[in-house]
C-alpha cells in the first residue's frame, strides 16, 4: 500500500491550499484517513481525521473551522482543504490510513493508530 501526498506550496497567509493523498497498491480495509503535520523543530502532530465508511471528522482545535478533511471513494483519494492559513501552518503534512479497528476508539488522532503514511508535502506560509 502505498499513500501519495501533494499539493503544498508556498503562500501568503489568508491563501487557501488542498492538499490530496491518493492511496494505491493491494486493497486494504480502511477504518479511518487521517492529517497530520511536522512543523520545523517541532515533533508530529494531528490535523484531522475522518471515517472511511461514515464520513464523519473531528480536527485539531487549531484547525478548526479553517480546514475540511474529506475523502473520494471513486478515486480513492483523501483531501484537505486549508483556508485562511496562517504562518503557524507551516510543516510538513503527512496523510495516514489506519486498517486497524482499535476498540473504544472513535476518531483515531494519534500516530500510532496509523498504518500506513504517505511521504509527506511542505507547505510553507509566509506573513
Amino acid at each position: 500500500v502505498q499513500l501519495q501526498a501533494s499539493g503544498g506550496g508556498l503562500v501568503q497567509a489568508g491563501d487557501s491550499l488542498r492538499l490530496s493523498c491518493t492511496a494505491s497498491g493491494r486493497t486494504f480495509s480502511r477504518y479511518a484517513l487521517g492529517w497530520f503535520r511536522q512543523p520545523p523543530g517541532k515533533e508530529r502532530e494531528f490535523v484531522a481525521t475522518i471515517k472511511w465508511n461514515s464520513g464523519s471528522a473531528y480536527y485539531a482545535d487549531s484547525v478548526k473551522g479553517r480546514f475540511t478533511i474529506s475523502r473520494d471513494y471513486a478515486k480513492n483519494t483523501l483531501y484537505l482543504q486549508m483556508n485562511s492559513l496562517k504562518p503557524e501552518d507551516t510543516a510538513v503534512y503527512y496523510c495516514a490510513a489506519s486498517s486497524t479497528y482499535h476498540s473504544g476508539i472513535y476518531y483515531y488522532t494519534r500516530s500510532a493508530q496509523y498504518d500506513y503514511w504517505g511521504q509527506g508535502t511542505l507547505v510553507t506560509v509566509s506573513s
